[in-house]
């Protein structure tokens, strides 16, 4: 991989690696690393084992503090949704994790930049490398940068639903007669591969796009994409 690449990557994750082997190791499935013989502790899957544990760690103590009246259970259960597969994948294609992730050629031939499990996996992984290259409070910086909507929506009690419908209430809560549509822009891949791109038109003006390995995948992300831009800009 290019400097070129891993300064791009680095700008979208909001952190700069003091080791960029530390990166590269976070990038490396297991699938590259068998095929390029390399050893057990060159692929991401100890980095990701880090990840994971303060992923979890990160996300507790902002429900912790964002929801001072809610108990134990109840913040267990947001905290789960907030880390789980989908929400990390998510999170990976947003910043477009999956063109720097190294991967055996079987795996990459078989759509591995688009499988949520292997997205997800890095996004643990590369959070275990920051917390090993730049120590506790960068990472917890990072995640809750990268996170920030799916926490706002957990802790309203809206994450993982319905984008679309949810976004149709927001609109029409405060626009009457609004009409809302989805425009595909493109098509791109082999079949196994396929990547959508929606945008989403209300009254004949763009909102946002949203991209996916299907239209229904994309129309989604559109709309969870138009909702992070109204929570961001609190409108």
């Amino acid at each position: 991989m290019e400097s070129r690449s891993y300064s791009t990557l680095q700008q979208r994750i909001g952190y700069k690696f003091n080791d960029l082997e530390i990166l590269k190791n976070a990038l490396t499935h297991s699938s590259y690393a068998n095929e390029a013989g390399l050893p057990f502790n060159k692929n991401n899957e100890r980095l990701e084992f880090i990840g994971d544990a303060y992923l979890d760690a990160f996300i507790g103590i902002a429900l912790f503090e964002l929801m001072p009246k809610v108990k134990e259970g109840v913040l267990s259960k947001r905290r789960a949704d907030i880390v789980c597969e989908k929400s990390l994948s998510q999170v990976a294609k947003e910043i477009g994790l999956g063109e720097f992730i190294l991967l055996g050629k079987g795996e990459d031939q078989g759509g591995g930049r688009n499988k949520s499990s292997i997205l997800a996996d890095t996004v643990e992984a590369i959070i275990g490398a920051i917390v090993i290259d730049g120590g506790v409070t960068e990472a917890e910086r990072v995640v809750l940068d990268l996170f920030n909507q799916y926490i706002l929506l957990s802790v309203q009690g809206r994450l993982n639903q319905d984008y679309k419908s949810m976004l149709q209430e927001i609109l029409q809560e405060r626009y009457k007669n609004i009409r809302i549509e989805y425009k595909e822009v493109s098509e791109k891949g082999p079949d196994h591969a396929k990547e959508f791109v929606v945008a989403l038109i209300a009254n004949d003006k763009e909102l946002g796009r949203g991209k996916g390995s299907s239209k229904k995948e994309a129309e989604q992300n559109a709309a969870g994409n138009v909702i992070k831009s109204i929570n961001h800009k609190n409108v």
